[in-house]
C-alpha cells in the first residue's frame, strides 16, 4: 500500500543512500575539494552537464566534480529543503546576504528598475539602496499599505516600467512584522512582464521559516532564507537558501559556481542535523510567543506590540495574514513607553533572555533595531519604516514559556 511521507518524516532519510557510504546511518562529511572521475569520459560528461554545454539526460545524475561546483553533503541539503516548500530544487550559500545578493545581481542588470518592500533588513536595504545603485541598478519601494493600484501607478511614474526586472518583498518584514499580499505582487510583476520578459517575483521568507508559510504557493518565482535562522535553529552555523523552479535555481547556482559562494560540507551537515528537529523547534517557538504575546498586551509600560498573532480581525493585515501563513510565527517587537534610554534599559536587566542579533535559534534573543540591526538605514526612511527608539524585538526560543515571562516581567519592573 503507497503511503506518502510528511516533511518531518523524511528529514532523516530523503535523499542520501547509506550503502554509498559504509552503510552510515548518517551521512558523514564529505570535506574534500575534489573528486575522482572513472574514467576521462566520466569527467568530460560532467563537464558537459556543469557548464550548461548539454541537458542532464532523463535518467543521468549530476555527477561530482569540485566541491565549489557540488559535493554530497550540499546535494542532500538542497533535496530535503525542497520538500518544505514543494520546490523544484534549491540552492544553498554560506550566509543569507549571499542568497540575496547573488539573486539580485543574477536578474538584475544596469538600467534594470526593482521594485522592493519596505521596510526590509539592514543589510538588504543596504545592498539595495547602496550597492546596486552604484551599478546602475534603478530601485523604488512600497510601504505595506499601499494598493496594487497605488504600486502600479508608482513604477509607471518612474518612466522606466519597461524595464522593471525584479519585485523583491520581505514578508513579515523586520522588525515590524509587517504583511505584503503575495498574490498582490505576483499580480503586479504580471502586470508588467510580456512574452519575452518575464518579471521574477522574490520572496524573503525568513521570518516564517519553511513550516508557517509557502510563498511558491502563493505566486511567488524565489524563496529566500537566510538558513542561519530557523533552518539552522542553533546559532552555531551561517547560510542561506534560495528555492524555485529547475530554470531560475539554474541561473542562481551558475552565478554561485562563479561568485564561489555556496556553503561549505561541514555546514550543510550541520543543516542536514537541524533539519531534523525543525518542526518539533518551531512548533514550540511560536506556542511560547503566542503565551510572550499575551502577557505583553496586558502590561501598561507597553505602547505597541507588533506580533502576527495580535493583529485585529477587521484589518487588511490579518486576511493576508490567514491566507498566507499558518502560524504567527515567534518574532516579537513591541514598543516600550519612552524612548532609547527605557528600551536600553529593559535589555540590560534580561537575565535568561540574550541581547544578540539574529533570530529563529533555540534560545531567546532580544536587540534594539533603531541601533543595532538598521543603525545603516537613514533615520528619515527608518521613521517612515516604524522603527522607533523605543522598539525592542524578541525572538522567541524554546525555553518554558513562564520562564521567559518572567524575565520579561522582571525586566520591565526594573526598567520603571
Amino acid at each position: 500500500m503507497e503511503h506518502k511521507l510528511q516533511p518531518e518524516s523524511l528529514m532523516m532519510s530523503h535523499g542520501y543512500k547509506p550503502e554509498l557510504s559504509e552503510g552510515a546511518i548518517k551521512a558523514p562529511i564529505f570535506q574534500t575539494s575534489t573528486f575522482a572521475f572513472k574514467s576521462a569520459e566520466a569527467g568530460k560528461a560532467f563537464f558537459e552537464v556543469a557548464y550548461g554545454l548539454r541537458q542532464k539526460d532523463q535518467d543521468e545524475e549530476l555527477g561530482l566534480i569540485y566541491s565549489r561546483i557540488n559535493n554530497p553533503n550540499l546535494e542532500i541539503l538542497e533535496n530535503r529543503l525542497c520538500l518544505w516548500d514543494k520546490s523544484d530544487d534549491s540552492a544553498v550559500f554560506e550566509s543569507g546576504m549571499s542568497a540575496i545578493s547573488t539573486v539580485l545581481l543574477e536578474f538584475l542588470n544596469p538600467g534594470d528598475l526593482l521594485l522592493y518592500s519596505s521596510p526590509t533588513y539592514g543589510g538588504t536595504d543596504h545592498f539595495i539602496n547602496y550597492f546596486l545603485k552604484k551599478i546602475g541598478v534603478q530601485t523604488i519601494s512600497f510601504r505595506p499599505d499601499q494598493s496594487k493600484e497605488e504600486i502600479i501607478e508608482m513604477i509607471k511614474g518612474t518612466n522606466n516600467s519597461a524595464n522593471l526586472s525584479t519585485i523583491y518583498i520581505e514578508t513579515p518584514s523586520n522588525p515590524t512584522n509587517d504583511l505584503i499580499d503575495i498574490v498582490m505582487c505576483r499580480e503586479i510583476a504580471d502586470y508588467f512582464s510580456t512574452d519575452e520578459k518575464r518579471v521574477v517575483l522574490a520572496v524573503d521568507n525568513t521570518y516564517m521559516g519553511p513550516m508557517w508559510s509557502s510563498p511558491l504557493q502563493h505566486g511567488a518565482d524565489l524563496v529566500i532564507y537566510s538558513a542561519t535562522k530557523y533552518i539552522g535553529g542553533h546559532s552555531d552555523l551561517i547560510a542561506g537558501a534560495v528555492l524555485g523552479n529547475f530554470e531560475l535555481i539554474k541561473r542562481v547556482k551558475t552565478l554561485r559556481t562563479f561568485l564561489g559562494n555556496m556553503a561549505s560540507p561541514h555546514t550543510c551537515w550541520l543543516l542536514l542535523r537541524s533539519l531534523e528537529t525543525l518542526k518539533v523547534r518551531m512548533e514550540q517557538q511560536t506556542k511560547n510567543a503566542q503565551e510572550v504575546a499575551l502577557f505583553l498586551e496586558k502590561r501598561p509600560n507597553v505602547k505597541k506590540i507588533m506580533f502576527l498573532g495580535s493583529l485585529k480581525k477587521d484589518t487588511k493585515a490579518y486576511s493576508i495574514y490567514k491566507k498566507q501563513y499558518s502560524a504567527p510565527g515567534a518574532m516579537i517587537s513591541f514598543e516600550i513607553k519612552g524612548g532609547e534610554k527605557e528600551a536600553f534599559h529593559f535589555l540590560n536587566h534580561l537575565k535568561l533572555i540574550k541581547l544578540a542579533v539574529s533570530l529563529g535559534s533555540t534560545e531567546s534573543l532580544a536587540e534594539h533595531p533603531a541601533s543595532m540591526t538598521h543603525a545603516g538605514v537613514d533615520p528619515e526612511v527608518k521613521a517612515q519604516m516604524g522603527i522607533s527608539d523605543s522598539l525592542v524585538r524578541l525572538s522567541i526560543g524554546v525555553e518554558n514559556s513562564q520562564d521567559l515571562i518572567w524575565d520579561i516581567k522582571q525586566a520591565l519592573e526594573a526598567t520603571y
